[in-house]
């Protein structure tokens, strides 16, 4: 499985992604996170599902981009590009897979900032090759194992969340990930920020250990500290039930 999140706040964008993937009794580690060139400005693809699937759409999607005339000024051409090759590969694989009790469930999350966009931009491509696009008051998109890490994302981040805390709560949102599964797991490719010349860069658990045992500490001192004790009569306000 995959635990992937792109955040787009106003300092720029955050990418992260886990590397584990997990098949029958076997563990490998692959990129999640890719970056494509276009015209001298890399845009960064990361993307769920099936990895023969993620593969031949991005494959082709770089073949498409270096024979085109006319290159994309804007970045949600090249999400509908995506998504017409997903469809594409749809139509192509999806009934054998479907015959070997396969699912295609590829969605993407695509980020970048092209010629004529005026900040960088942010998009999920869904399975059906749709997308949408991140906004103000929808500042990230996380995908494949999403349900662990969400409600840290949804009460911590915001649009004027600084680049660098919008990057930590990815860090959480994967940190509860990982916690909770056994298919989502170190080491994680983590881009930040400068559109012109990102960066990926990958980290091994032992890089974080130090914020490993911070934020356990912090959770089980928060947890001491918690102004609510039910073994207490008089701090509650509760009525007893008959």
């Amino acid at each position: 499985m995959t635990f992937a999140v792109g955040i787009r706040v106003r300092e720029g964008l955050v990418a992260l992604a886990d590397t584990q993937i997990v098949g029958g009794g076997e563990r490998s580690l692959k990129a999640k996170l890719a970056l494509i060139e276009h015209l001298d400005r890399p845009v960064f693809v990361m993307a769920s599902g099936l990895r023969s699937v993620r593969d031949k759409v991005v494959l082709r999607v770089q073949d498409d981009l270096a024979a085109r005339p006319q290159p994309f000024a804007r970045l949600h051409e090249l999400a509908t590009a995506f998504g017409e090759h997903l469809r594409r590969v749809h139509d192509e694989d999806g009934p054998a897979l479907r015959a070997s009790g396969l699912t295609f469930n590829s969605h993407a999350v695509i980020g970048g900032q092209l010629s004529e966009d005026r900040q960088p931009e942010l998009f999920h491509v869904y399975p059906e090759g749709n997308w949408v696009v991140a906004t103000e008051d929808a500042p990230f998109f996380v995908i494949g194992r999403s349900a662990y890490g969400k409600p840290i994302l949804d009460r911590l981040l915001q649009y004027e969340t600084s680049i660098d805390l919008a990057a930590t709560v990815a860090y959480l949102a994967f940190d509860a990930t990982r916690a909770c599964v056994v298919d989502v797991d170190y080491p994680i490719d983590v881009l930040i920020g400068d559109e012109s010349t990102p960066t990926v860069r990958r980290y091994q658990a032992t890089d974080l250990e130090a914020a490993d045992a911070y934020w356990n500490e912090r959770l089980h001192a928060a947890l001491t500290q918690f102004p609510l004790r039910w073994s207490t009569p008089t701090t509650m306000r509760g009525t007893p039930r008959p």
